[in-house]
């Protein structure tokens, strides 16, 4: 009775995975080869799907990620000097990383490793929002990560999402490894170059610019940048613009950037960054009216 009663039970569950138990025994093999594929297929199915969700997420959906996501694990950043941590997200579906840093330090002075002394130094990770703020409304947020503010163990700081990187500028310079696309590699380094510029980073470096295996570069870390300077940290690096980067930074408005970053610079930060601006725009126009407007723009 057990046994017979087992046999129907295997053979309803034959008829709903569509085995035809009547088949010769060679297509039965094929039918359940077919159903281990289908068994193998649904295992890796909800990795396939966080893999393609992570790679087609909004940048409003990452920042909700990055806001609401549970904290499961956390381990220090293996370079840098600002208490930089790496976090593990997880909201139930997507698992993925962020950088963390909380620092918030404001000097009178400070002497820097190379012996310069910085006065009414600031080293703080509200910066870092503040940067991303700037570059979404000069059209270059897609070359920086995703910033937000949140507290982490009680700690505020910004969180960035974390990015796939192959190496960073120092890595690339020390092993002399060149770019496979030259062309390529200057526009975006222009790009970065003006930006930085923009900002007034106090304590640029070849690590905050970070490269993917496909060459595509972000620059990353800005705690110490906005500075308070309304002339430009080197002029000289300004060689040429991206064309649409120029266009948005001849209407960048004053107030709209105030508005955007109000919690994270302050009146005379804004006024800096508007000043430095208008000098980044006047000698880009200058270069124009003496080489020529394709020689500078492309």
């Amino acid at each position: 009775m057990v046994k017979t009663l087992g046999c129907k039970m295997v053979a309803q569950k034959g008829r709903l995975l569509g085995i035809k138990w009547g088949a010769p025994m060679y297509k039965v093999r094929q039918q359940w080869r077919r159903l281990a594929i289908a068994a193998v297929v649904c295992l890796i199915c909800p990795h396939l799907v966080r893999a393609a969700d992570e790679t087609t997420l909004t940048k409003e959906q990452i920042k909700q990620f990055l806001l609401t996501a549970k904290v499961v694990g956390t381990k220090p950043s293996k370079k840098g000097v600002t208490h930089t941590s790496r976090l593990t997200l997880s909201d139930g579906v997507l698992t993925h990383d962020a950088s963390f840093q909380p620092i918030d330090e404001h000097e009178a002075s400070m002497k820097m490793a190379s012996g310069r002394t910085v006065y009414d130094f600031v080293d703080s990770y509200k910066y870092n929002i503040a940067a991303y703020a700037l570059a979404e409304l000069v059209g270059m947020d897609d070359m920086l990560p995703v910033y937000v503010e949140r507290s982490v163990g009680g700690n505020p700081g910004s969180l960035s999402w974390w990015l796939p990187v192959k190496m960073d500028e120092a890595d690339r310079v020390q092993q002399k490894i060149e770019p496979p696309d030259p062309e390529a590699w200057d526009k975006q380094m222009y790009k970065i170059r003006v930006f930085d510029q923009l900002v007034y980073d106090d304590d640029p470096n070849l690590t905050n610019v970070l490269i993917s295996a496909d060459w595509r570069i972000w620059r990353i870390d800005f705690s110490r940048a906005f500075r308070l300077s309304k002339d430009l940290r080197n002029p000289k690096d300004l060689v040429r613009c991206d064309r649409q980067l120029f266009e948005k930074l001849k209407t960048l408005d004053g107030n709209e950037l105030a508005g955007k970053t109000q919690h994270y610079l302050s009146k005379d930060e804004v006024k800096a960054v508007m000043a430095r601006r208008d000098k980044i725009v006047a000698q880009f126009q200058k270069m124009i009216s003496e080489k020529g407007e394709s020689e500078v723009l492309y």
